[in-house]
């Protein structure tokens, strides 16, 4: 099993609406028995809790589905972890910092790496504070980012696949 997470700053908006999304790519390549995909905050400060009600919206008007609880990013689960990525830098930065070694640290990327259109270390925005129009956005640039990443994540299968 190839194992995602995706990691925002509190689990309610961007990580789960990647993870809603890229489950649902991956359940269109038919990999959902080959890849695993999550989503965790690099804060508790919303452990527990569903998605914010706005990303639930944005989600279900696109046709995704989602069924959420919020949760804090633990350093322990690297070990398990095959790639951990990351909406934006500050959150790079602070996943960086909990990596408990460099190789730990080497599965870390930003989604937006993964959108060829997207100029370098390009942030995925907090649309928390503002309007329904940042939900909407910020799902249009997960969305621009999760062909790359499934094609990333396919290459890996492979590799893993030749190397056993």
């Amino acid at each position: 099993m190839y194992r995602v997470c995706f990691v925002c700053t509190g689990n309610i908006c961007r990580s789960p609406m990647a993870e809603s999304v890229f489950h649902a790519r991956v359940a269109e390549a038919g990999l959902d028995g080959l890849v695993d995909v999550d989503s965790a905050g690099t804060d508790g400060w919303h452990e527990g809790d569903g998605a914010d009600p706005r990303t639930v919206a944005v989600l279900e008007a696109a046709g995704y589905a989602q069924d959420h609880r919020a949760r804090q990013f633990r350093a322990s689960w690297f070990a398990a972890l095959d790639l951990v990525i990351a909406l934006d830098g500050g959150h790079l930065r602070a996943l960086r910092a909990m990596a408990p070694t460099a190789e730990d640290a080497a599965k870390i990327r930003l989604l937006r790496s993964y959108d060829p259109a997207a100029p370098a270390g390009a942030d995925v925005p907090d649309p928390y504070y503002g309007s329904l129009d940042g939900f909407e956005e910020c799902l249009r640039l997960v969305e621009a980012a999760c062909p790359g990443l499934l094609e990333a994540v396919r290459g890996a299968l492979e590799t893993k696949e030749h190397a056993a």
